[in-house]
């Protein structure tokens, strides 16, 4: 799939124009990225997103769910959304919180970790890839420029 055009640095005239185009090339490496995770061969169940809340989960389960909203700066919807889907590929299992009866604890099941390690391996070498163009210095400075419009520390 060809790369969307941007303005050139002479044509960006405004700040509708420099949004525009930070939109179009989100919206372009996204669509990348889940077509390249696609191809290689992880499950198409299995989104960006959706490993992203793996990993969280792996790295505190068993995990409250409405931590999961914090922790990933995401509508509570999406949460249950991501749980039901990957509950239904019986990667995840709900369970009653001990000590909040109203809470729902989130955990992985044996069938979770080497998908998950299998996504992750895959989701970095699709990052590398659609970072290639981009040398280590302007990666940087991307990342810093990224970093002034929002706090990427939560994403």
């Amino acid at each position: 799939m060809p790369n969307p055009p941007l303005p050139s640095n002479e044509s960006v005239s405004s700040e509708v124009d420099v949004l525009d185009a930070l939109i179009r090339a989100a919206h372009y490496i996204k669509r990348e990225f889940e077509s390249r995770l696609s191809a290689m061969d992880i499950p198409g169940f299995l989104t960006g997103p959706r490993l992203r809340l793996l990993i969280f989960i792996s790295e505190s389960e068993p995990v409250r769910m409405s931590d999961l909203v914090a922790m990933m700066d995401i509508k509570a919807i999406t949460v249950t959304q991501f749980v039901d889907a990957l509950e239904k590929e019986q990667l995840l299992v709900r369970l009653p919180d001990p000590n909040d009866r109203r809470a729902t604890l989130v955990k992985l099941t044996d069938l979770a970790p080497p998908l998950i390690e299998q996504g992750r391996a895959a989701a970095n070498k699709v990052k590398e890839d659609l970072l290639k163009p981009l040398p280590l210095e302007l990666r940087s400075q991307l990342a810093d420029i990224l970093a002034k419009l929002v706090d990427l520390k939560s994403i």
